[in-house]
């Protein structure tokens, strides 16, 4: 069967995420995708729910924010910087 190239934009973290889950299940994106094209065409519809997220503080960018917040925090090359309540209101004031 003849092959043919379709591209698509996607965000840059999306990407890698892709590629590494692709890479850790023994596939690479290209394929991925062929088995995600397939799938819409055998079941004639989206093979997975599309839904609007519970809370969409924990959504997309947001996610990946706290992600990158709890990597860093657990770093421990980074010097952790903590402030009470109180400390914070009063630089609210400065």
């Amino acid at each position: 069967m003849a092959q043919t190239t379709v591209n698509v934009r996607v965000d840059e973290d999306v990407k890698r995420g892709m590629e590494d889950f692709c890479g850790a299940v023994g596939m690479n994106l290209s394929t991925a995708v062929n088995l995600f094209f397939k799938a819409v065409l055998n079941q004639r519809k989206i093979p997975f729910e599309i839904a609007e997220p519970d809370d969409p503080f924990y959504h997309g960018a947001n996610a990946r924010r706290l992600e990158k917040s709890l990597a860093e925090w657990n770093n421990p090359n980074i010097p952790k910087i903590i402030k009470t309540m109180a400390e914070l209101e009063a630089m609210v004031g400065e």
